[in-house]
């Protein structure tokens, strides 16, 4: 008896591609089927993509299947050029692994936004743990939810040494909270109003068949795409930046548990670059090599490049988001709320995690 498996991806800036395939009881591929509204030529070149991808098994790498559809065309090529349009052999095998890996997309899944209004900042990094494990439970949907603060904080991650990230001096000059997160990546210098900041909690299928790298940017293209909305190009830098004409926007990171994965990015709106480098040393490292001139200068490539109010940003990252993927705003209940106040006492400002690396 043999399994079949769908998969539609729209490729950024390009076109749609379809792929079905049948299994057999080894879970390895015997027929395939190409489609979409993608340009190819010669037709032979079409023809020989189904073959190449028989014998592919749930095991086989996105690369090594990519290097299949790769020799089939080559070997085309010996007798006429070949011309993709639309999306090249990378996005089929991406496709291809995302159905044999039971990949989702966005519009496979019910979303709410929430939009819970301001919290304290330890507050914001703890609901990332408590709604993370609340997807991976099942005891909520697929959820996008947007942080609103007013006090000052370093938010760093969660492998980062507090003494060689943040200057104490400079913590205790500002009045900063610092706070340590679940996931990975750098140090977040944040007052009320410098960031636009944002998290996704969803099932982990949302990114099966996607490398690691290349889930930061299939997450975030909503957000790429209102960011055009507002008069700004941008794209993302491997791993986890987002660039633009102007400069860096910000960054992402990403924890994965219990079959859920949390992604939340921050991008600058408006910083205090003078008073970001007293309080983060490794501010300092990263911009030794552009002169003094250069650090001193305010990081607000939001606020700059768009014009806008911080608000407003938000506002069409939100509308982004629901008009692409049919969410609809919900409410933060207290009970959730009460659990991520018991994680600030119990976890997020404890000394065991905040220099749990001194």
């Amino acid at each position: 008896m043999s399994t079949h498996k769908h998969f539609e991806l729209k490729v950024p800036g390009g076109k749609l591609l379809v792929v079905d395939i049948a299994l057999d009881a080894n879970n390895t591929i015997t027929t395939a089927k190409i489609s979409g509204d993608f340009f190819l030529e010669p037709e032979e070149a079409y023809d020989a993509l189904g073959p190449a991808l028989t014998g592919v098994t749930t095991a086989t790498s996105t690369s090594d299947i990519q290097s299949r559809l790769d020799a089939a065309l080559a070997r085309i090529e010996e007798e006429e050029p070949v011309a993709l349009h639309g999306f090249d052999t990378h996005h089929l095998a991406v496709t291809v692994k995302r159905a044999l890996s039971d990949g989702t997309d966005f519009t496979d899944h019910s979303w709410e936004i929430l939009r819970p209004g301001i919290l304290p900042t330890p507050v914001n990094v703890a609901l990332d743990e408590v709604l993370l494990n609340e997807v991976a439970e099942g005891q909520r949907g697929p959820t996008l939810r947007f942080w609103e603060w007013e006090d000052k904080a370093v938010v760093f991650g969660s492998y980062q040494s507090y003494a060689n990230e943040l200057d104490q001096e400079g913590v205790d000059k500002h009045g900063i909270i610092p706070v340590r997160r679940i996931s990975g990546g750098g140090a977040m210098f944040m007052e009320g109003g410098n960031c636009v900041t944002y998290s996704l909690y969803a099932p982990e299928s949302l990114v099966a068949g996607y490398s690691y790298e290349a889930s930061y940017e299939y997450l975030d293209q909503w957000v790429l795409a209102a960011l055009g909305k507002l008069g700004v190009n941008a794209w993302y830098v491997p791993i986890n930046d987002i660039t633009s004409d102007g400069g860096k926007i910000g960054g992402a990171a990403q924890k994965r548990r219990k079959g859920a994965v949390l992604h939340h990015t921050t991008m600058s709106y408006d910083i205090d670059a003078d008073k970001m480098m007293e309080v983060l040393r490794i501010g300092k490292v990263k911009v030794s090599s552009k002169g003094l001139a250069s650090a001193k200068k305010r990081v607000d490539p939001l606020r700059r490049q768009t014009g806008v109010p911080r608000e407003e940003i938000i506002d069409t990252m939100a509308r982004e988001f629901a008009t692409r993927y049919g969410a609809v705003e919900a409410e933060l209940s207290d009970a959730t709320l009460s659990r991520a106040r018991h994680l600030v006492d119990t976890k997020f400002l404890t000394d065991d995690w905040t220099k749990r690396i001194p």
